[in-house]
């Protein structure tokens, strides 16, 4: 267990960007060497951020802030501060319940959720200054990203471009890491406060893993300095789904760097856990917050809610199980996150039983990888990490997202239940982004959608994904209504400018010609 004394590492607020993130700049040569430079660092920006807002224990209890819930947010007792989708902000034009929340001291801290840091190639500088912006606009102690790659192909492996709308996980290889590294590295000299990166939940395993999850985050966090934000229903969704011990992970994770920590609501379908953000937190997820109290107190714990919102009174009630949970530091501290001896902790083991166990569904738990020889990249640059990375990363989206067959060692069931889940939240984004098709195309709206998905991935995000969508259904001349079908082109053109899709066109020059030969 580590000492809940540690200081958490901070980043400095000089706004130096980096001019490295379209060049081949080359990792550090050797595993020591990265070790140095983050105590470096962190002796030397840890004693000028002591005593700054938000610097270890000042973020208190707080909740996703969404525009749905806004007013609620803004009613709640005891909100000390609030998390936005970064993505979903203009600096310029806040919404108002933010900046009366800020007027009355509220905290607001921007979720980024489109940088892709775990992907192979470096951040993309535009969203990186984005991000910055918002960070300054909100007057932010940090900002936070994702452990993740939510795009593949292009340059690096001469293909096209594919995106996935989704966060999904990386390879647990020094490859990935050394790319990891380097792109924290590039965010961190490009944002002017602190970065804290989130650890995801996932559906599918890599195969041949050189690193446990916790051994891959405490790496991370040594080599860089970067902070850590532990979402325990994500530790749980990898518990159910990949068989991975909260507690074991627990207990490698340098506690002292976490910065707060996420809870959030899911469900079980068919031995496998669906981390929804649209259902209320289960006594499971309360149980490794548990496990997390008993090593350290974190500075920070937020409820996250996405969709499906409840009453406000439903929400307050959610936030007092933390708190309670909070409270009660013996909650699982002996034996892990699903194996306490509290009634609650047995009552959670009983309805766990099932999917806990390793069954066709559910995979056995994880074992701890041997210790690996010095990697051969050690002594390369982390270009030909990044080639390898990309290889392999733009293969499985490919597979997950354009039908292509499974990449070796991944099991081929667990890639199609991920796939199912991309095309239906694709399905669900596009509605929310142009809610127009739904309208136009009634109940055939998801079965259109689905069927278009299938063999059609996403290149350029949502809402040309959605314009695409259109397109796709007027070459096919549907909808069969023709009067949907006028509104759907008018709609399509309305957007896309004045020419029609191609089929479209085809179909507007034969008239033209028949008039004419008229």
């Amino acid at each position: 267990m580590r000492s809940q004394n540690g200081t958490a590492e901070r980043r400095g607020t000089g706004s130096t960007r980096s001019t490295g993130a379209g060049t081949g700049q080359a990792d550090h040569a050797g595993h020591a060497g990265h070790a140095t430079d983050a105590s470096d660092t962190r002796a030397t920006r840890g004693a000028a951020d002591a005593g700054k807002p938000g610097s270890h224990s000042t973020l208190g209890i707080g909740i996703g802030w969404r525009p749905e819930i806004a007013d609620a947010v803004e009613s709640l007792p005891g909100i000390d501060w609030v998390e936005a989708v970064a993505e979903n902000l203009c600096p310029g034009h806040l919404p108002d319940s933010l900046l009366r929340l800020r007027a009355r001291g509220v905290t607001v801290v921007p979720h980024g959720v489109s940088l892709g840091l775990g992907g192979a190639g470096r951040p993309d500088p535009k969203r990186l200054a984005d991000l910055a912006e918002r960070a300054e606009a909100l007057d932010s102690p940090l900002v936070t990203e994702h452990i993740a790659f939510v795009r593949a192909g292009g340059a690096l492996t001469a293909s096209v471009s594919l995106e996935a709308g989704h966060l999904l996980p990386v390879p647990r290889t020094r490859d990935a890491l050394r790319v990891l590294c380097e792109n924290v590295r590039i965010a961190q000299e490009s944002l002017p406060v602190p970065l804290a990166v989130e650890n995801i939940a996932a559906l599918i395993n890599w195969p041949d893993k050189e690193l446990t999850e916790g051994q891959f985050l405490a790496e991370l966090v040594e080599r860089t300095g970067v902070r850590l934000l532990i979402d325990v229903a994500n530790l749980h969704t990898n518990h159910v789904n990949r068989g991975e011990d909260p507690a074991t992970a627990l207990d490698r994770l340098p506690v002292e760097a976490i910065a707060y920590v996420h809870v959030a609501g899911g469900v079980e379908r068919d031995g496998v856990w669906h981390d929804t953000h649209a259902h209320p937190v289960s006594a499971p997820v309360l149980d490794v917050l548990a496990e997390l109290r008993a090593r350290v107190s974190p500075p920070g714990v937020l409820l996250e809610r996405d969709d499906n919102f409840p009453p406000t009174a439903e929400l307050a009630a959610e936030l007092d199980m933390i708190r309670a949970t909070l409270r009660e530091p013996g909650w699982g501290s002996s034996q892990g996150a699903s194996r306490g001896t509290g009634p609650e902790s047995r009552t959670t083991a009983a309805r766990e039983g099932a999917v806990a166990a390793p069954t066709a569904a559910t995979p056995a738990p994880e074992s701890e990888p041997a210790p690996a020889p010095a990697p051969e990249c050690v002594t390369e640059g982390t270009d030909r990490a990044r080639e390898r990375l990309a290889l392999a990363q733009t293969a499985l989206l490919s597979a997950l997202v354009a039908g292509t067959p499974a990449p070796e060692g991944f099991d081929s069931r667990r890639l199609g239940v991920q796939s199912r889940a991309l095309a239906a939240k694709r399905a669900e984004v596009v509605a929310k982004v142009a809610p127009e098709l739904p309208r136009i195309l009634g109940d055939g709206y998801r079965a259109a959608y689905l069927a278009y998905a299938k063999s059609r991935p996403m290149h350029a995000g949502y809402r040309r994904d959605a314009l695409d969508f259109a397109e796709h259904l007027l070459i096919a001349d549907r909808p069969e209504d023709p009067e949907a079908r006028r509104e759907l082109t008018q709609w399509w053109r309305d957007r896309s400018g004045p020419r029609p899709p191609r089929r479209a066109a085809r179909i507007a020059r034969a008239a033209r010609t028949v008039l004419v030969g008229r």
